[in-house]
């Protein structure tokens, strides 16, 4: 203990021993002490020493403390002091008074010792499990090894976690510490992590490292947090530059919105501090990697809607019109909305509406434009103004015509600064890098627009006071041949070539200039030195245009005397020397990379990335053109010509074919359609046929009750007349009681003509049913009057037992009156009373018979009229019109007839129109034989029914 205490404190005991043999007496110690305190006392001292003597712990204890982490698991102390001995080892501090070469002799020894480390990869699986220990002094320690580790060999580190169960998820816990200081350092370890490795990315991202990193940006403070927020959006990067799986997660997410508070700024911008400014700058190169030109068009146009619907677009905007921003941000505040905006009419739309906060109002496309013709401008800044508007108008042909509008002379204001004075002022100031950027603009307003570039030939400009106005073709021209500087010729011949391209008007003007043609010729035919080599070679590509785009309106000027002019001038072989210069030139590949015009300098800004698209399209072809001949031409042109007749007959039938499918199309949809009118009419049918058929079943049960309680008063009537021996005041109420059963009768012989009439109108209405689907409305009203018809006859059957119980009492009446007489007669009397009673009895028993007769005869009539109600069935309606001949007019019972009818064949004409056109579109439709046997075959079911 006395020898770890005197390493510690420093204190000499006899003879000092070098640090090697201190070292290697501790190794000793650790690895043969077999209490815990003293191997712990050994690995603090070592970790005391480690950066001192790096190079000799590193190289003695370096096993021994990886076995201290595998067997002492149990004490987190010895395993602190072990991890931060291995991390001051691995670990390359970068102190300010180490020189170059020191330096990278550190780097040298803490990669050497990160590759002893990771030889076994149980090593790193180790140190992953360690990091699950909550004690603070082992898993702070353990976060800065594996940092460090990944520094030094990220590769190598990132394929053994990737395949360790779960390894990945023991990191993100990290993000939820409580403790800020492991929180931090964990953000740290995943930026290192992340690095370049795209699978460790999606399963970061999908280990909802999204919602913690913005929740803890919100907590931190947003853009006026500290340096953790910046930590934050590095990782943001890493997980989603270059990986559009973790773009599209963002996007679905709803995480851009969370982006809009980011950028709320408020009236008082000065005084930002260095940390805001680098928090600012690094989200809005959050937001740019969202919608870079490099993403696919699908991913950054749906990102580009989320941003102008959530209002980012519009937040961005307020920091653009905003006053104390600091350049940089201002800078790339418009590098952003360039992007945001670029290829996304919604957007452009928008950002042609946002005005500068002026006095007046100036559209902000025009304060840019000022700031980039602007040569006290920062370069960096009129670069991205340049981008800006180079956004605004890619595949905008709106935006493209309300530029060039404000060239025309019917639209110039003279109160007011527009964008296309803005651009004329800078393609003829004395600053070459403002011609240069506005002839560069200018070509964007043009760009695969034909009606913008033959607008613009309108433009006349006003040289000097006296002289006539020149046209803007003109004044290029002119300016190229007085021989400005290399940028400026460079911008204008750029221009030029985009101008005349795929436009013959426009190289009819050019060529109609005597001048131009010599002047062209004349540069490229002359040995100039390595900066002229660019303008000749973009003078061989304006010529080149020339020749391929010539309509051969100009008898001087026609494509074959162009040839022979570079053939007599310049040699064909040198002409095409000469043209590839242009593709050579070092800072054409640069800006062929991406749109963004990106240079080191002002004077190294010549190519535009949308020109070189023009080049690469253009150089073959020209090329070809100028070693055509005449003959090959004629031939080239006649096979053109079959192509473009042979193009227009396939684009007549293409035409035809469309307007075909359309029309069959039309027609599917139709017979469809009348198919699911055909089954639904066909459903409402068979419903409608169930429906009266049920109505039939009711009407007859109803009717045969009918007629059982008729039969039954029948029978009491014919009981009644047996009655005999009743006494003349008997025989009085008798023969009232049968006068009041005659008017009884008659009106019920009323109310069964009414009945017969009603059962005929429902009968009626229920054949009108039957024969359409309009006939679905009634049911109700059928069921109505059936209900009314029931009641009818219930009321009816209570009336006829009343007259029942009437007939009854009289009978009894009748019964004890001849009881009554009968003793009478056995009394004894005279023969002369005898006589008078038997004549009486007598003329009593003739009148009894006399009303027994009458009686019968009603009760007759009464049994036949109650006979052809039960034999009234489904063919009432026949039966009805007999009756009606008798009782009404048989012309109004013909009319309705013919009504029926009327309706039954107009029913039968729309079945068969429709058969006919489900014929017509190819549908397979039973023959009309077919129907008429079956109609038929149920016309005579229907007779039959009726009949019984």
């Amino acid at each position: 203990m006395n020898f770890f205490r005197g390493v510690i404190s420093g204190q000499a005991a006899g003879p000092q021993p070098s640090g090697a043999e201190t070292i290697q007496k501790l190794c000793d110690r650790v690895a043969s002490s077999t209490l815990l305190e003293d191997r712990r006392d050994a690995v603090r001292a070592l970790k005391s020493l480690s950066k001192k003597y790096r190079m000799e712990v590193g190289t003695q204890a370096m096993d021994h403390l990886i076995n201290i982490l595998q067997t002492d698991r149990s004490d987190s102390e010895i395993l602190g002091y072990a991890l931060d001995t291995l991390y001051n080892v691995i670990c390359n501090d970068e102190e300010e008074e180490q020189d170059e070469n020191a330096q990278k002799q550190a780097d040298d020894l803490g990669l050497q010792f990160t590759d002893t480390f990771v030889q076994d990869p149980e090593h790193v699986t180790l140190l992953l499990t360690l990091l699950e220990e909550f004690d603070f002094h082992v898993r702070w320690p353990g976060v800065k090894l594996l940092t460090a580790l990944l520094k030094n060999q990220g590769p190598q580190i990132q394929g053994i976690i990737l395949v360790s169960p779960m390894g990945v998820s023991r990191l993100m816990d990290l993000l939820a510490d409580s403790r800020e200081v492991i929180r931090n350092d964990g953000l740290l370890l995943l930026q290192q992590l992340t690095k370049g490795n795209a699978a460790i990315q999606k399963i970061v991202a999908f280990e909802n490292a999204f919602e913690r990193l913005l929740d803890i940006i919100t907590e931190e403070g947003s853009s006026d947090g500290g340096i953790v927020v910046e930590d934050c959006l590095l990782l943001l990067l890493n997980l989603l530059k270059n990986n559009s799986s973790n773009q599209n997660f963002f996007k679905e997410g709803s995480y851009i919105q969370r982006m809009k508070p980011w950028f709320e700024v408020g009236d008082d911008n000065s005084g930002w501090s260095a940390q805001k400014v680098t928090n600012l700058h690094l989200m809005l190169q959050l937001v740019r990697v969202m919608v870079s030109p490099v993403n696919s068009p699908g991913a950054t146009a749906s990102c580009q809607k989320s941003m102008f619907q959530c209002g980012l677009l519009q937040q961005l905007c307020t920091i653009l019109m905003a006053t104390g921003v600091p350049a940089d941000i201002l800078t790339e505040t418009i590098n952003t909305v360039s992007e945001v905006i670029r290829g996304s009419q919604v957007n452009q739309d928008y950002f042609a509406s946002v005005n500068a906060p002026s006095n007046p109002p100036r559209p902000a496309i025009v304060v840019l434009l000022m700031s980039m013709v602007n040569e006290r401008q920062p370069f960096v800044l009129r670069c991205a103004v340049l981008y800006c508007f180079q956004c605004f108008l890619y595949k905008n042909q709106k935006g493209q015509g309300e530029i060039v509008a404000t060239l025309l002379p019917s639209t110039i204001d003279a109160n007011s600064i527009s964008a296309g004075q803005l651009l004329c002022g800078g393609l003829f100031s004395a600053d070459s890098l403002s011609n240069w950027c506005a002839a560069v603009a200018l070509a964007h307003a043009l760009q695969d627009n034909l009606t913008q570039k033959e607008q613009l030939l309108r433009v006349q400009l006003a040289t000097s006071l006296g002289k006539p106005p020149v046209s803007l073709l003109q004044q290029c021209t002119n300016i190229l041949s007085q021989g400005s500087k290399v940028q400026t010729r460079v911008g204008l011949l750029m221009l030029l070539c985009t101008w005349i391209s795929n436009c013959p008007i426009a190289v009819t003007h050019f060529l109609h200039n005597q001048e131009n043609v010599p002047f062209l010729t004349a540069q490229i035919s002359e040995n100039l030195g390595e900066d002229e080599r660019l303008v000749q070679g973009l003078c061989a590509l304006l010529l080149g245009i020339c020749i391929y785009y010539n309509d051969n309106s100009l008898e001087n000027y026609t494509k074959e005397k162009l040839k022979q002019l570079i053939e007599k001038r310049i040699g064909k072989e040198n002409f095409v020397e000469k043209l590839c210069f242009i593709t050579k030139h070092e800072l054409y590949s640069r800006a062929a990379q991406k749109p963004q015009p990106v240079f080191p300098s002002p004077e190294q800004m010549l190519f535009d990335h949308e020109f070189t698209k023009l080049v690469k399209e253009l150089e073959g072809v020209i090329t070809k053109a100028v070693h055509k001949s005449s003959e090959e031409e004629k031939k080239e042109e006649e096979v053109k010509k079959t192509l473009e007749q042979h193009d227009n007959i396939v684009t007549q039938y293409k035409e035809l074919i469309r307007e075909q499918d359309a029309q069959l199309q039309e027609l599917k949809e139709q017979v469809t359609s009348m198919t699911s009118q055909n089954e639904q009419l066909q459903a409402t049918i068979t419903q409608q046929q169930s429906q009266i058929q049920q109505h039939k079943d009711q009407y007859n049960i109803l009717k045969l009750k009918l007629a059982k309680e008729n039969q039954g008063q029948s029978n009491s009537q014919g009981d009644g007349s047996q009655v005999n021996g009743l006494q003349t005041e008997e025989l009085t109420q008798l023969r009232e009681e049968v006068e009041e059963l005659r008017k009884q009768h008659s009106l019920l012989q009323t109310q069964l003509g009414d009945k017969d009439a009603l059962i005929s109108s429902l009968k009626s209405g229920a054949a009108q049913t039957a024969e359409g689907p309009a006939g679905g409305s009634d049911n109700t009203e059928l069921l109505q009057e059936l209900e009314a018809l029931r009641s009818q006859v219930q009321s009816q059957s209570t009336e006829i037992g009343q007259l029942k119980m009437e007939r009854q009492d009289l009978l009894r009446r009748a019964e004890v009156g001849s009881s009554d007489t009968l003793p009478s007669s056995d009394s004894s009397l005279d023969a002369a009373k005898m006589a008078e009673l038997e004549s009486r009895l007598g003329a009593q028993t003739s009148e009894m018979e006399r009303l027994k007769a009458e009686v019968k005869n009603l009760s007759e009539s009464r049994a036949e009229l109650e006979k052809r109600l039960d034999s009234t069935t489904s063919t009432v309606a026949i039966l009805q019109t007999e009756k009606e001949k008798l009782q009404t007019d048989v012309q109004e019972s013909k009319k309705e007839q013919d009504d029926l009818l009327m309706l039954l064949a107009d029913q039968d004409q729309k079945i068969t129109s429709l058969k006919k056109r489900l014929k017509e579109l190819g549908e397979t439709v039973e023959d009309e034989d077919d129907l008429d046997t079956r109609d038929q075959t149920d016309d005579d079911d229907e007779e039959d029914e009726d009949e019984d």
